[in-house]
C-alpha cells in the first residue's frame, strides 16, 4: 500500500514562497502519476498540477497558474510544488496524490492513493 506523506506547510506573509514535498515511504513515485490538490475550508477540493509518468506536467488551476511549479526529483523519490507570490486565498490544506495511470494525467485520472495533507497558511 503506497502511503503519501506531504511536508513544508508552514504561516508565510503575502507574497511569500513555500516548497511541499510528497514522499512515498519506502517506494519511489516513479510509477505514478503525482497530483496535486488543496481543499480550502468550506470549500471543494481543488486540483492544482500533475506530473505524468513520463514527465508532462499539465496544470489545471488558472489560479495558480505562473505562480505554482510541480517537479520530480532525479531520483523519483519526492514530487515538489514550488509556490511562489503566495496570496491569502491559497490558505488551505494540500494534499498529494498518486495515480497509477500511465497516459498524460489530469485532476481526474484515478488518484488512488492520497496523503494527509500539510497546511499552508498565508497571512500577514
Amino acid at each position: 500500500q503506497l502511503q503519501l506523506v506531504e511536508s513544508g506547510g508552514a504561516l508565510v506573509q503575502p507574497g511569500g514562497s513555500l516548497r511541499l514535498s510528497c514522499t512515498a515511504s519506502g517506494y519511489t513515485l516513479q510509477y505514478y502519476a503525482i497530483g496535486w490538490f488543496r481543499q480550502a475550508p468550506g470549500k471543494k477540493r481543488e486540483g492544482l498540477s500533475c506530473i505524468s509518468i513520463s514527465g508532462i506536467i499539465t496544470n489545471f488551476a488558472d489560479s495558480v497558474k505562473g505562480r505554482f511549479t510541480i517537479s520530480r526529483d532525479n531520483a523519483k523519490t519526492t514530487v515538489y510544488l514550488q509556490m511562489n507570490s503566495l496570496k491569502p486565498d491559497d490558505t488551505a490544506v494540500y494534499y498529494c496524490a498518486a495515480s497509477p495511470y500511465s497516459g498524460v494525467c489530469n485532476a481526474e485520472t484515478g488518484y488512488r492513493y492520497w496523503g494527509q495533507g500539510t497546511q499552508v497558511t498565508v497571512s500577514s
